[in-house]
């Protein structure tokens, strides 16, 4: 059977409910149905619906014997199904896409992507974009920055590489640090040539750190990338130090 036929035999349903196939299309309709869930589903939401339309073309007065409903009823019926059958399919498609964004997990820092899609007979819907493989800190590290200045203090063995990068305002700034335990609460301080001070960014430490590759929490081994911004001029800038919210230097870095 061509899928036209088949999508013929499914629209016989309302048809049928109604009685209005002559004996032979009854007996093929009774035939699919007969393994046919989709078709069964429609027969039990039309069930009674023949009556009931037969009784609206009726005009008041003594009850009478039922008849078939009308040409223009039957046509009626049959355009109210077909636009029935187009809202739920998309309702059906539009399930499935709101499911797959709301199963969307991105797996650290790799860009994978892990879709669960609705199980139905729909194709699964494409694959979702890659999100940004890393923070926008570091990728302003990485990519952005016009100048990395690095130092590691003999005392705390904390590690910073600062990047500075020239803007309108003032000067952009990315911190990558290494070596450092918590908890803390740390800033990042801009030192100009004539002693004034700006707090670039401010960040916490978690107890297991940042940037410690012999850590045995997983989440210790990468560094802390964190960026800001000074109303200084690049230029202006003499140093950067890192501090603990108490005033403890635990690195500085030339500009």
């Amino acid at each position: 059977m061509s899928a036209q036929d088949s999508e013929s035999v499914h629209d016989a349903v309302a048809a049928y409910s109604l009685g209005i196939l002559d004996e032979s299309e009854a007996t093929a309709f009774e035939a699919h149905l007969a393994g046919c869930d989709y078709c069964a589903a429609q027969l039990d939401d039309f069930a009674g619906l023949a009556p009931m339309l037969a009784a609206l073309a009726e005009p008041p007065g003594p009850p009478r014997e039922l008849t078939p409903p009308s040409t223009t009823l039957l046509t009626n019926l049959v355009d109210e199904v077909a636009v029935r059958r187009e809202q739920q399919a998309r309702r059906r498609r539009r399930g499935l896409y709101l499911v797959a964004a709301a199963a969307a997990v991105v797996i650290g820092g790799s860009g994978a992507v892990v879709v669960a899609a609705a199980n139905n007979d729909s194709a699964p819907p494409a694959a979702l974009p890659d999100p940004h493989p890393t923070s926008p800190a570091e990728d302003a590290f990485f990519h952005h920055m016009e100048k990395k200045t690095q130092a590691t203090d003999p005392t705390t063995k904390v590690t910073a590489v600062v990047g500075t990068e020239k803007k309108g305002w003032g000067t952009h700034t990315v911190l990558e640090l290494k070596n450092v335990k918590g908890p803390l609460k740390c800033s990042l301080i801009a030192v100009s040539k004539d002693g004034e001070e700006e707090v670039v960014s401010s960040w916490s430490v978690p107890k297991w750190g940042y940037g410690i590759p012999d850590s045995p929490h997983k989440a210790a081994k990468n560094p802390l990338y964190v960026h800001g911004g000074a109303a200084m001029d690049v230029n202006d800038i003499d140093h950067f130090e890192v501090r603990t919210f108490d005033g403890t230097a635990l690195v500085k870095v030339d500009a």
